[in-house]
């Protein structure tokens, strides 16, 4: 195999870009044959803008023609695991949006069928191409930055109008969403924390839930983690602030390194802090410290990068970037921080599944799918566009 014929399940706003990406030849080693989605109006621009691209209503009914060798899952969240199952079953490789899933349990079942079936599995984290968040991840692997102590990451520029949560009737509820600005914005950077930092031991958290909008789910959100090591982290949230920040700071004994206005600020300690705080005989003395500020690129190839990266991990067995398998993790963080909301407990990692879920479908139970007009893709479907940029 020298092309890998893809299809795309779900054409909405994400689906579409992907398609039109794809078809337009910026992913080398992919071709795009098929699409599904159940709106026949999303077809129909499907037929406008993707000619001789074979188009479906039903989900199994493109895994079973043996037009697609992969597929690429972009539906509502609750549809990941179901569908990316049936594909593996189907002999197909996988890459599916965030977030994986709106719950682990399902969540580890489609990792099973990953394991299983031996194909490809990936996850569109698109972020982890951005090379100053790649850097670092290296800073903190490389030992640079000593004994990790402390996260802080204040990402509220995550802004939504409330045109935007009416624009899908799935959007912002909790049977159709799963979640808020946790499961959806901000699971990349949940997953960017724990790609860089390690996964937390214990989450205690803080979710408001419509507090600037008419939704159902959290649009402002605090979590408070530790860490097995004595090391904390501090996740800030929202889609109410504007004007926005994102800042990440991330502290060790041996360095401090900050992620702001698309920069890497460094600071090393020529001694650790820990030995120097023993050792010193002054009393307000510190370590000398020198600063730097590496010139990286503060963006990256982004959604194509992943794409990229997919299609060679199939044709040449690249080690993937994002693997699907993952996906487990940023959203243990998230229904561990729902769970913790919704008890006022301090939630130990793995958290208990059956109780989570419980609530959820409680949740589930009192929630009300908006009566409005799902959004046709828009104008600059395809561009990947920068409303899905990293936002500094």
């Amino acid at each position: 195999m020298n092309q890998i014929r893809m299809g795309i399940i779900g054409i909405g706003n994400m689906g579409s870009a992907h398609a039109k990406s794809i078809y337009s030849g910026n992913v080398e080693g992919m071709r795009l044959t098929a699409v599904c989605d159940v709106a026949a109006e999303k077809l129909d621009w499907a037929k406008e803008n993707l000619p001789e691209v074979s188009r479906f209503s039903d989900y199994k009914d493109l895994l079973a023609s043996g037009e697609v060798d992969a597929i690429i899952i972009a539906t509502p969240h609750y549809f990941h695991p179901p569908i990316a199952i049936d594909a593996f079953a189907a002999g197909l490789h996988v890459l599916t949006e965030k977030p994986a899933g709106v719950y682990t349990s399902a969540v580890r079942k489609m990792n099973e069928a990953a394991k299983a079936s031996g194909k490809v599995f990936g996850i569109m984290y698109n972020q982890r191409t951005t090379p100053i968040f790649a850097a670092a991840r290296e800073f903190i692997r490389s030992g640079r930055l000593g004994e990790p102590k402390r996260l802080v990451w204040n990402v509220t520029n995550w802004y939504r109008t409330q045109y935007y949560y009416d624009s899908g009737s799935w959007r912002a509820t909790w049977a159709g969403e799963g979640g808020g600005v946790l499961m959806n914005q901000c699971v990349h950077n949940l997953d960017l924390w724990q790609w860089i930092f390690g996964m937390p031991q214990k989450i205690h958290a803080f979710c408001h839930f419509g507090k600037y909008h008419n939704i159902e789910v959290e649009d402002d959100a605090t979590i408070y983690a530790e860490y097995e090591n004595g090391a904390t982290a501090v996740f800030i949230a929202s889609t109410g602030d504007c004007p926005g920040t994102n800042r990440l700071e991330i502290t060790g004994d041996r360095a401090k390194i900050v992620l702001e206005d698309a920069k890497m600020k460094i600071w090393d300690l020529t001694v650790p802090e820990r030995e120097f705080c023993f050792s010193a005989s002054k009393n307000f003395s510190i370590p000398e410290i020198q600063y730097s500020e590496p010139n990286l690129d503060a963006k990256g190839p982004g959604h194509n990068g992943i794409l990229r990266n997919f299609a060679g991990a199939i044709l040449k067995g690249t080690p993937l970037l994002s693997p699907g398998e993952e996906g487990l993790l940023a959203l243990s963080i998230i229904n561990a921080a729902y769970l913790s909301t919704w008890t006022g407990e301090t939630v130990t990692l793995p958290l208990d599944e059956e109780r989570f879920e419980r609530l959820l479908q409680e949740k589930c139970k009192e929630s009300k799918i908006r009566n409005v007009q799902d959004a046709l893709p828009s104008s600059d479907s395809g561009t990947h566009s920068d409303r899905w940029a990293v936002r500094w």
